[in-house]
């Protein structure tokens, strides 16, 4: 049944999420966490301490209270200050993927039908599940964009390059591998 397959899924879908991301971090180097395409703009620095700020509040506690977190200020996770250093953000980076993680691995498919809130709106806990894999995609994708645009020419793919489609085959767990 699908139930038994979500949960399993789900941890991969995030899994592989991180690893793109981390592999898009891997080629900017420090002062690269920090560009901006412009005074509007986030930086992945910026991304990254959102992303940890919400993960930490959302997975914390996951099934007995609400996913957002009183001691979180959100608004913060936009701003960056001194102990916001490359080391800093990324320890917390990871911090906020490993509670991500954990906390999914410890759910049982009848947990899926539960019932959970964020920010007082009631989730079951397949749809807070849902809500937060796109949410990670969609700044997985920003981070993406803002290292390839920095490295330029110097960019190593993360997937298949541009006119290579007809080398990688893709395998029955969704996994790429050349040909």
């Amino acid at each position: 049944m699908i139930r038994d397959h979500y949960l399993k899924d789900a941890i991969r879908q995030l899994r592989k999420s991180k690893e793109l991301a981390d592999r898009a971090i891997a080629q900017v180097g420090d002062d690269g966490l920090f560009f901006t395409l412009d005074s509007r703009s986030n930086s992945i620095a910026i991304i990254m301490k959102h992303m940890a700020g919400n993960m930490r509040s959302r997975w914390r506690d996951f099934l007995t209270s609400d996913g957002e977190k009183p001691d979180r200020h959100r608004d913060r996770e936009f701003e960056l200050d001194q102990d916001d250093t490359a080391d800093n953000l990324r320890a917390a980076w990871a911090a906020g993927w490993r509670l991500t993680i954990e906390t999914l691995s410890g759910l049982d498919w009848r947990d899926l039908e539960s019932t959970v809130t964020i920010r007082g709106e009631p989730h079951t806990v397949l749809e807070a599940i849902q809500r937060q894999l796109t949410h990670y995609a969609y700044h997985v994708g920003q981070i993406v964009l803002l290292a390839r645009h920095q490295a330029g020419d110097g960019w190593r793919w993360l997937s298949i390059p541009p006119g290579r489609s007809a080398d990688f085959e893709v395998s029955k767990d969704g996994d790429r591998y050349s040909t």
